[in-house]
């Protein structure tokens, strides 16, 4: 069971991972460069906007250098995105596929250690079955946490780091059970307490700032967040099906 474990996490990270990665670029990538570029001043809100407003008045979120404090990535020049010569941007592309793979390829050892705890208890996995623990993993790991963080673009601001760190896991915990829960729970007891579970985090609320003044438009940040939760449902999806379909012919050549 343990090389049916690693085989299908190996291979459906690998495979999911790269997949995560042409979408980031495709679909996120210029949604990060160009909030970087409102954090870093080489764009302001409303430059172009006539008449000015006076300091401190209308839709003035905040001054560029204030606002580039939370997220200090750079120079506004360090963070001229228009051209794909740019010396850091294949090292940063690269990276961006690694951390993709990694993160992807920890997320399906999760799920085949899941096909495992089921399987143990009599549950059979096919290829359906990791579609539907595919999508349960999107909803733990991201649409839930996203209802009281949602993804953050640079440029915008948030509460401290350690709160949203310890609400997130908290929420992961509670909806992972939750679901787990409504998916094999035998009593309507177990269906009550999935219920709780799954409000609790939401209940208890995430942690915000006192007030918002981040300098990137919320037009930006809410495509931002759109585009990140709707490629990873495809991802998340894609990943429970490769994992359970390897681990289903794993486990019957075994």
């Amino acid at each position: 069971m343990i090389k049916s474990m690693v085989a299908s996490a190996l291979i459906a990270g690998c495979a999911v991972g790269l997949l995560a990665a042409l979408l980031h670029f495709a679909f996120v990538q210029d949604y990060i460069l160009l909030g970087e570029e409102f954090e870093s001043g080489a764009r302001v809100h409303f430059e172009n906007a006539a008449p000015a407003t006076p300091e401190g008045a209308g839709h003035a979120h905040a001054t560029p250098d204030a606002a580039a404090a939370p997220h200090d990535h750079g120079s506004a020049a360090a963070h001229d995105h228009g051209s794909e010569a740019e010396p850091g941007a294949v090292q940063r592309n690269a990276l961006t596929v690694l951390f993709a793979v990694l993160i992807y390829t920890a997320y399906a050892l999760l799920l085949a250690a899941g096909f495992g705890l089921a399987e143990s208890f009599g549950a059979t996995i096919t290829a359906r079955d990791g579609l539907l623990w595919g999508i349960g993993g999107f909803v733990t790991f991201q649409l839930a946490p996203a209802m009281g963080l949602a993804p953050e673009l640079p440029g915008t601001i948030a509460a401290e780091l350690g709160a949203r760190q310890l609400w997130w896991w908290l929420t992961v915990g509670c909806t992972g059970s939750g679901l787990a829960l409504l998916a094999y729970g035998r009593h309507w007891a177990l269906f009550g307490l999935a219920g709780a579970l799954l409000a609790l985090p939401h209940v208890i609320g995430a942690p915000h700032p006192d007030q918002f003044w981040g300098v990137a438009p919320p037009e930006v940040a809410g495509a931002f967040s759109a585009r990140v939760l709707g490629t990873a449902l495809v991802v998340w999806a894609l990943l429970g099906w490769v994992a359970a379909t390897v681990w289903h012919r794993e486990i019957r050549s075994t």
